[in-house]
């Protein structure tokens, strides 16, 4: 009982921050119609609701799947069994990952269809498959993280430089988009289970971490692919401002609910199935166990329902219209200030974040606390917010101008700070851009680009996941250089350091 206390503390803390400023938004320079702030509250106790269950879902079913799956495809010593089991785990996952069809099913809409949802997920699942293999292989073979990153970050710029402006944007919101809720637990338990297997118990730490980060490079390397491939020169797109400001109450609610269960229970039951025939075949765990893992199952699914619910018909809206009347009263400071505090506060209610933190504490035995990991996390993503605000202001800064530099300081800084956090921090980056930041942050993005002069919603406003997803690097890796420059003797960091 007291566990379930302790994460109803936890969600109440991440998700009332964003609620109150939403609130006094309405009150003061942001007035909403009285249906749509309903439904913001409504929004606000499902994503409570489903976020408590769900994270219980994923201690008890969803990671210790990953942790004994993990286990069993190392321990038969075959690379090709590893390859193989990265390629249909990494895609059976990504095809279904909610976050992939929200982000999918906005590019679609805002394109009227000219960049499909169907083929944005079946392209972005493909890199993710062959990623999430490498990341495996990488492993096994002890090949180094940065090195990896290294190379995949350098396809990644050069790849840049044969793309449109706006299939830059969409690569780069695919990396944040796929790592989300239902991945990104099962992505860190698989590296876990792998990495466990080490008997350097400092190279079994390091490796827990980066998996995420390398599966995250595949979804960017296959949409800037698909850009080139298709020789899409331009797509244009718009948002209908008229369409989110409709008076139903309940509507959305009755709407969403077939969509979302059914994306949900798609994204689930690839996992169940490969869970069963490992049991039947390998794990040989006992029914207790099992009965156990099928519950946890079942609260993922229950609680990745009602928040995604709450996500998509309560809080979308909301953000898209306080993004564009911020940005119609002609003072760009008021949309840049808060969008700050936006992002600040909605990366405190992103699952996958609770996931990753609370794995960094457990696996750095509280080393590093993930109260200081979260504090870094919200300042980088504020400022990841800001900038892309400041950016939708100013016609001629491009996002190229942010991610080159951003990316070129977060790889030099994988030579000078500790693996650990190397790890952590590239992990991070997809882990910041869940649902919460594919829904209300873009669609806050959306709004104020719609309104302000010269800028143009495709672009604009779908960097900013790529900003979100850019700035926890740089922000983790400076914390990893305070730790390495605060520790005086051995430990954690000391250890990670030497390796």
């Amino acid at each position: 009982m007291s566990v379930i206390t302790d994460k109803i503390k936890e969600v109440l803390y991440s998700v009332l921050p964003i609620t109150a400023i939403v609130l006094i938004l309405n009150f003061t320079l942001t007035p909403v119609e009285t249906p749509l702030i309903i439904r913001f509250l409504l929004g606000a106790v499902l994503i409570v609701l489903g976020l408590t269950v769900f994270l219980i879902g994923v201690d008890i079913g969803i990671t210790p799947i990953g942790n004994t799956m993990g286990a069993t495809i190392a321990k038969t010593n075959r690379i090709w069994i590893v390859a193989l089991a990265g390629l249909i785990l990494g895609f059976i996952i990504s095809i279904a990952e909610p976050d992939l069809h929200i982000l999918a099913g906005q590019v679609d809409a805002v394109t009227s269809g000219v960049i499909s949802k169907s083929s944005i997920v079946i392209i972005v699942s493909a890199g993710i498959a062959v990623m999430l293999s490498l990341g495996l292989l990488r492993i096994v073979l002890n090949f180094p993280l940065y090195k990896m990153l290294m190379i995949l970050y350098g396809v990644i710029l050069v790849l840049a430089l044969f793309i449109s402006p706006e299939f830059l944007a969409i690569s780069f919101d695919a990396s944040g988009a796929t790592t989300g809720a239902l991945t990104v637990p099962f992505m860190l338990a698989l590296a876990m289970g792998v990495s466990m297997l080490k008997k350097d118990s400092r190279s079994s730490e390091e490796d827990s971490f980066g998996l995420v980060a390398i599966a995250s490079a595949g979804a960017i390397i296959s949409v800037m692919a698909m850009g080139i491939i298709s020789n899409t020169k331009e797509v244009t797109g718009s948002l209908d401002y008229q369409e989110v400001t409709s008076v139903s109450l309940l509507e959305p609610f009755i709407q969403k609910l077939p969509i979302i269960t059914g994306e949900v229970a798609l994204a689930l039951l690839p996992i169940l199935a490969v869970f069963l025939l490992f049991q039947k075949t390998s794990f040989k765990l006992s029914i207790r166990t099992v009965r156990k893992i099928l519950f946890g199952m079942l609260f993922t699914l229950l609680g990745l329902i009602i928040f995604l619910l709450g996500v998509n018909a309560g809080f979308m809206e909301v953000g898209s219209v306080i993004g564009y009347k911020l940005a119609s009263y002609n003072n760009n400071l008021y949309v840049i200030v808060i969008g700050f505090i936006l992002g600040i506060v909605t990366i405190l209610a992103e699952p996958a974040v609770h996931v990753l933190t609370h794995q960094i504490e457990n696996v750095t035995s509280g080393y590093v606390k993930r109260n200081v990991v979260l504090t870094t996390l919200s300042i980088g993503v504020g400022l990841a917010v800001a900038l892309s605000i400041i950016r939708i202001t100013i016609p001629s800064l491009q996002l190229w101008h942010y991610l080159l530099p951003g990316y070129l300081i977060s790889l030099a800084f994988t030579f000078f700070v500790p693996k650990l956090f190397v790890g952590i921090a590239f992990d991070s980056g997809g882990v910041a851009s869940g649902p919460m930041t594919a829904t209300f942050i873009l669609a806050y993005a959306q709004g104020a680009a719609e309104a302000i002069e010269g800028a143009n919603v495709l672009i604009d406003g779908f960097g900013v996941i790529a900003m979100v997803a850019m700035t926890p690097l740089i922000a983790l890796q400076v914390l990893g250089f305070i730790f390495k420059m605060k520790s005086k003797k051995g430990g954690i960091v000391n250890d990670a350091e030497q390796a």
